[in-house]
C-alpha cells in the first residue's frame, strides 16, 4: 500500500510544484537558477504558516477592539446615568426644602437624623480615600452658608445622597474599565477578585441591613444604600490592587519593533518563534521594571546577554533581555517604574533595543496585550 501511495505523491507534487527555471540577466551575464519542487514546497509551507499566524494575530486585535468598545459604552451608560440623578437630586432638594419649611415637626430630630447619616457616610467612605482617584471622587461638598436653619439640613441631606450618587458612579466607571484592562490582558477578572471576602470595619455584618442599620446608627433604608454603594468599591478596589501587582507597566520610553510570535530569525534567516517585545532606543535609555516584584536573576544568560529577570508573584515573571547596563541585584525588591538598567545591544543582538518578555505560569505571553491593558488603565 505505501509502495503505490508513494509514486502517487510524487505525481501530485510534480504536478502543483514542477521544476522551475528562473533566468536573470544583469549587466550583459545571464544567471540560471533551479526552483526544485522541495524548495517550493518548502517556500509554500513558509507562506501558509505566515497567512495562518496573521489571520490569528488579525482575530485577536478584532476581539480586542470588541471588548473595548462595550466597555467605553458601559462607561458612558454610567456617566449619563450619573447626570441624570444628580438632575432628581437638585428637584429632591427643591421639594425637601418646601415640605421642611412647612412641616410641623420637630427640626431637632431631623437635624440629629441627619448628622447620624452624615456620620454614617463619612466612616464607610473613608475606608475608599487610598483608592485612586476616589480622594475628589468621596469628598464631601462645601458646607450651605445660610440664616435659614431648614435650608442647611436640606442642603446636607441632598449632599449625602449625592455623595452616594458619586461612589456608585465612580465605582462602577473605573471598575467596568479595570475589567476591560484584564480582558486586553488575557485575563478573567472574576479571577482576580474574591467577591464573598468580608469589608470588615463597620461593614461585618453588611448582609443583614437590619443590623448594619443598628452598627451604623442610621435609618434602615438608608443604610442598605450605604451598603450597595461599599459593595461597588470594594470590587473596585479589589480589582485595582490586583491590577497594581501585574505587569501593565512599559517597560522604557521606545518605540516598538518586532513583537511576539513567529519571524524569521535575523540570525539564521528561518522562521521561529519570538517569546517577546523590542523596543528600539538609543544606547542607555532606562529599562524600568513594568510591576513591583523581587529580582530573581541578573547576570549574563546565553543568547540574551546581560539581564534581568523579576518575579511579580502569582506566577507572573518579566524578563529585559540585551542591556548595556544593569543597577539590581538578585533578592533586591522593585517598585513598579523603578529603573533596571540601561538599553544595551549585548548577547544575540543585531542593534540596541530591548527584548522583553511576559510569562505567566511558565508560558510566554504576549507583552503588548499588556501594555494595551496599562495604557487603558492610564485613560
Amino acid at each position: 500500500m505505501s509502495n503505490s501511495s508513494e509514486p502517487r505523491r510524487r505525481l501530485l507534487a510534480d504536478i502543483w510544484f514542477p521544476e522551475r527555471h528562473l533566468y536573470i540577466r544583469s549587466n550583459g551575464e545571464i544567471r540560471g537558477y533551479v526552483l526544485t519542487t522541495g524548495r517550493q514546497m518548502a517556500l509554500a509551507a513558509v507562506a501558509v504558516i505566515g497567512g495562518v499566524w496573521a489571520l490569528i494575530a488579525s482575530g485577536g486585535f478584532l476581539f480586542n477592539l470588541a471588548y473595548q468598545s462595550q466597555a467605553e459604552d458601559a462607561v458612558a451608560r454610567a456617566r449619563a446615568a450619573s447626570e441624570r440623578v444628580n438632575a432628581d437630586l437638585q428637584a429632591r432638594l427643591d421639594s425637601a426644602v418646601l415640605r421642611m419649611s412647612s412641616t410641623t415637626g420637630s427640626l431637632e430630630e431631623t437635624a440629629d437624623m441627619v448628622e447620624r447619616r452624615h456620620a454614617a457616610l463619612v466612616n464607610v467612605m473613608g475606608m475608599f480615600r487610598d483608592v485612586q482617584g476616589a480622594e475628589t471622587a468621596l469628598r464631601p461638598s462645601p458646607p450651605v452658608e445660610s440664616a435659614n436653619p431648614v435650608v442647611r439640613i436640606a442642603a446636607v441631606k441632598l449632599d449625602q445622597e449625592r455623595l452616594l450618587a458619586r461612589a456608585e458612579g465612580f465605582a462602577e466607571s473605573r471598575a467596568e474599565r479595570l475589567r476591560l484592562a484584564f480582558r486586553l490582558a488575557g485575563l478573567n477578572p472574576s479571577a482576580y477578585f474574591d467577591a464573598s471576602a468580608a469589608l470588615g470595619g463597620p461593614l461585618v455584618q453588611g448582609d443583614d441591613p437590619e443590623a448594619l442599620a443598628a452598627v451604623l446608627d442610621v435609618d434602615e433604608a438608608f443604610a442598605a444604600r450605604i451598603q450597595r454603594a461599599a459593595d461597588d468599591l470594594t470590587e473596585m478596589r479589589g480589582l485595582a490592587d490586583a491590577a497594581s501587582a501585574l505587569p501593565f507597566g512599559r517597560p522604557a520610553e521606545a518605540r516598538t519593533t518586532s513583537g511576539f510570535g513567529l519571524r524569521f530569525d535575523p540570525f539564521s534567516r528561518r522562521p521561529a518563534l519570538h517569546q517577546g517585545q523590542d523596543f528600539a532606543a538609543p544606547l542607555n535609555t532606562p529599562i524600568l521594571a513594568t510591576a513591583p516584584g523581587v529580582v530573581a536573576f541578573a547576570g549574563v544568560r546565553s543568547g540574551y546577554g546581560k539581564t534581568v529577570e523579576i518575579d511579580h508573584g502569582d506566577g507572573f515573571k518579566t524578563r529585559y533581555a540585551h542591556l548595556n547596563s544593569i543597577t539590581v541585584q538578585p533578592g533586591q525588591r522593585i517598585a513598579l517604574g523603578q529603573r533596571l538598567g540601561g538599553m544595551g545591544t549585548t548577547g544575540r543582538s543585531t542593534g540596541v533595543h530591548l527584548h522583553y518578555e511576559v510569562w505567566m505560569n511558565g508560558r510566554p505571553q504576549n507583552p503588548a496585550r499588556f501594555i494595551r491593558a496599562g495604557d487603558e488603565l492610564v485613560q
